[in-house]
């Protein structure tokens, strides 16, 4: 039995592939069912306890307004001369197909003897618990950090403190494209040190 659960989560991991929203198809995933995601989430490693991820979650209404507003804050917050209006009009429309959007964050506790690097740690294997649960659901997912992501602007935008970290942009939907060979470029036996 615990071969079997071992082979199963093994199969999600490495199945686990990003399928940019662009490649998504606009099929709606049940509000329900991301909030099984982001439970899975919520059970990520953290040290002391201190469970720094939250999410933003966007759908719907929601997820158009926040196109519009994250173009919005591009264009005022980008010097004129470097501005492109093919950005904007990517920011603006990266959410047509996507089904939701959640913006991961990494809030910083009050605990300074925590190091920030723990804790942004905590909350990456937050998102990679959301995003293993998706793989596992047939859900399509993709962890973007372009845009506004780690601009001030965003961190406003969501009324952020100023040690808070916007650790990505999580798009979610389904896919009509087939799935993608995984790929690792250095052999594995050149990762380990057996000491």
């Amino acid at each position: 039995m615990a071969n079997e659960t071992f082979e199963q989560i093994a199969s999600v991991i490495k199945n686990r592939r990003s399928v940019n929203w662009s490649k998504m198809n606009g099929q709606i995933i049940p509000d329900e069912i991301v909030n099984q995601l982001l439970a899975l989430g919520d059970w990520a490693p953290t040290h002391g306890r201190t469970e720094p991820w939250r999410f933003f979650v966007y759908g719907g209404s929601a997820l158009k307004q926040f196109g519009k507003d994250h173009a919005e804050l591009y264009w005022s917050h980008t010097d004129e001369d470097k501005r492109q209006q093919a950005t904007y009009e990517k920011l603006l429309h990266n959410v047509d197909k996507a089904s939701h959007l959640i913006i991961a964050v990494m809030k910083r506790g009050e605990n300074v003897k925590i190091p920030q690097l723990e804790e942004v740690a905590a909350a990456s294997a937050a998102v990679q618990n959301v995003l293993l649960g998706a793989t596992a659901l047939g859900i399509s997912s993709f962890w973007s950090t372009g845009g506004m992501t780690h601009k001030h602007a965003l961190k406003e935008y969501l009324k952020l403190g100023a040690d808070d970290i916007v650790m990505g942009l999580v798009f979610l939907g389904y896919t009509d494209e087939p799935g993608k060979e995984g790929v690792r470029n250095t052999p594995l036996s050149e990762k380990i040190i057996w000491m």
